[in-house]
């Protein structure tokens, strides 16, 4: 680092090297996050099918393999499925609104990309280290429904616009009481750095993580974050059955791929935030010597897999929500469940520390 430091400054000169050395290497850690994030992506499609065949006793995706090498059969799909999209013609309906039809998935996957510029993968793996990561994630996951509203509108289509209103209304629903959820880990934490909270959750065991205090927020977050990347069963902004496709009906080629793209990069930051904030993070669930020699973005890692492991049995699992049943469960239960837990948790962080040291909440409430 030192040596690149003085080669940008013998290179470009004291005034203008420290600036393209700060560029270059916020560039570099853009594309060493990016990249295998979209690569998770393609292969969390793959690790979808081949799970939910599993669940359902088929074989899954079998054909595409790399080199002819039989025990990576089917392994070559998601690189498949990607050149098939390139390939295909990007059709603009001739009443749309083209300028705004061909916007719309970029306002999707945008805010999806951007809100990884906060997340810790380990104390030291952090591309912005910010005091206010939280509500960062909170400002640019709250975006992404802008692209979805107005792919919708511009589509010039009834089927469209049809999807376009019920992911308005269910991501409204559940952005609140997904916003209330965290809130109760701010109360907990006292910080909205991201490295803060998980810091906040050492103390030795995974008894200390948030996870035990807060598990009726973590059920509601996770289900909420379920709710807001529009997955089964609460996917009537996409029902086939009624609504065709819903809000993305009119896309093909690249366009539709890159609304693909950005539903499961959110899985994936859902999936990593539910472990950042409940699970320890980067933190081992125990701390002895043969976990603790596991580096700590493993760790994450691991936890993000078991998360995004449960989405996928979710969809595996459940038939598709009627859409009053997910306006019910996301305004007359959520939303008060986590403003009575707030109000719990407010009256307990008011207790003297005497009286928290008589029982085990001083493993969390400092």
């Amino acid at each position: 680092m030192v040596y690149a430091q003085q080669f940008f400054g013998q290179f470009f000169g004291t005034e203008w090297g420290p600036m393209f050395f700060s560029l270059t290497k916020n560039l570099l850690l853009i594309f060493a996050i990016v990249l295998p994030l979209l690569l998770g992506v393609a292969y969390l499609t793959f690790a979808e099918r081949k799970i939910i065949a599993f669940m359902q006793l088929r074989v899954g995706p079998n054909r595409v393999t790399f080199f002819g090498i039989p025990w990576l059969a089917g392994w070559g799909q998601p690189i498949a499925d990607a050149v098939k999209a390139m390939m295909k013609e990007i059709i603009v309906p001739e009443r749309a609104n083209k300028f705004l039809f061909v916007l719309a998935p970029v306002l999707t996957i945008a805010p999806a990309l951007a809100a990884w510029a906060v997340v810790p993968f380990s104390p030291e793996m952090v591309l912005a280290d910010i005091n206010a990561g939280l509500l960062y994630i909170l400002a640019m996951t709250s975006m992404g429904v802008y692209g979805v509203i107005i792919a919708g509108w511009a589509s010039n289509s009834k089927y469209a616009f049809l999807g376009t209103m019920r992911t308005a209304a269910q991501v409204v629903s559940y952005e609140l009481a997904m916003g209330f959820a965290l809130v109760c880990v701010l109360m907990m934490s006292q910080s909205l750095n991201l490295g803060d909270i998980v810091k906040g959750q050492q103390g030795g065991s995974l008894i200390n993580w948030y996870l035990i205090p807060l598990f009726p927020m973590f059920l509601v977050y996770f289900i909420s974050g379920v709710a807001e990347t529009n997955r089964a069963p609460f996917d009537v902004a996409e029902g086939e059955s009624e609504i065709v496709a819903g809000f993305h009906v009119e896309y093909s080629g690249m366009a539709f791929t890159v609304f693909f793209l950005a539903e499961y990069a959110n899985m994936i930051l859902v999936a990593t935030l539910a472990s950042i904030m409940f699970l320890g993070g980067w933190l081992p669930p125990i701390n002895i010597v043969p976990f603790t020699l596991i580096p700590g973005f493993i760790w994450l890692l691991l936890k993000i897999a078991f998360m995004l492991f449960c989405f996928l049995w979710f969809r595996a699992t459940f038939p598709r929500y009627r859409y009053d049943q997910i306006m019910r469960l996301g305004w007359k239960v959520f939303i008060p469940i986590t403003l009575v837990w707030i109000v719990l948790l407010g009256g307990i962080m008011q207790l003297p520390s005497s009286f928290l040291g008589m029982f085990p909440l001083n493993l969390w409430f400092h």
